[in-house]
């Protein structure tokens, strides 16, 4: 599912931010449905409208509260209702696009192939959230009983996943790539400063760039209490060093955050060089999207 590098960066005539490629629905752990997800992102003025909802995921991956059998069952509902409204969108000049966001479980990797085979998805996002079998973003307590080095540990074996997942041959986009940091922001940062932080990082980003990947820009992580846009700055700098190309996303769950802090986040995007973000295609080169960073 390679094969989608594009140019991301240095471009004239610019417009405004246009396209979220990160949408979630009520088919999981979201609180609308798609056709309230598709108005509201429409509302905002987006011309493409990417659904991302997640993928099922095997055994023994699991939160203390979770929406497993919720996917599984809503599946096939998930698939029919966005292309019946990517239908309506044509119609009414708007692209949607129907896409998946499937955990990458090292090890597990014959699954989520297995899972994609004939499902005919415009992308995969590759999101990272296990550690093993733990769940690592949902819940602030499991990082309070963590030392700073086991932090450290966690924070490096997530961007070892990473280069992993990246090389898989599985995925269009890298969601939310520095999510490790979620519940231990003070720490992450201090990992940052460290002389081991830069080599899996660099790895990882290398492996997203020579897989033809995009890195997710996410205004998602300003809802979290990192308070962040994922990736923070400093990995934003590695990334334009490498000259990856993005993908606009705001990761959201409910009618009120699609195109979420856009503004904010093409500003931001736009600081390390970008004028363009980018949208996979099947087989082919990514299309390129020209943004404006709007005055603050």
């Amino acid at each position: 599912m390679n094969g989608i590098a594009a140019s991301g960066r240095g471009d004239p005539g610019a417009t405004p931010v246009v396209v979220d490629l990160h949408l979630h629905t009520d088919h999981a752990h979201g609180t609308a449905d798609v056709r309230s997800m598709y108005l509201a992102a429409r509302s905002k003025g987006l011309a493409v409208i990417g659904f991302s909802e997640h993928s099922p995921r095997p055994d023994g991956f699991v939160y203390a509260s979770d929406y497993r059998e919720k996917l599984v069952r809503g599946l096939p509902d998930y698939l029919r209702e966005v292309r019946e409204i990517a239908r309506r969108g044509a119609a009414q000049g708007i692209e949607v696009l129907l896409g998946i966001e499937a955990d990458y479980l090292r090890g597990h990797e014959a699954y989520t192939r297995d899972f994609l085979a004939g499902r005919d998805f415009d992308y995969v996002i590759g999101g990272l959230h296990f550690q093993g079998a733990w769940g690592f973003d949902a819940d602030p307590a499991d990082w309070e009983r963590l030392s700073r080095q086991e932090r450290f540990a966690v924070y490096a074996r997530y961007y070892d996943d990473m280069a992993a997942m990246c090389a898989s041959g599985l995925f269009h986009i890298a969601a939310h790539p520095d999510l490790v940091k979620i519940f231990s922001m003070e720490d992450f940062n201090l990992w940052l400063d460290t002389d081991e932080a830069l080599p899996p990082l660099r790895r990882a980003l290398t492996a997203l760039r020579d897989a033809g990947m995009l890195l997710e820009v996410s205004s998602a992580g300003l809802r979290k209490p990192c308070r962040e846009i994922y990736p923070g700055p400093r990995i934003m700098a590695v990334a334009a060093e490498l000259g990856l190309d993005i993908a606009f996303a705001s990761d959201a769950h409910c009618a009120a955050t699609p195109a979420f802090a856009f503004a904010e986040l093409a500003r931001y995007a736009a600081a390390f060089g970008y004028t363009y973000s980018c949208i996979p295609t099947r087989g082919g080169a990514a299309r390129r999207m020209p943004f404006s960073a709007p005055p603050p």
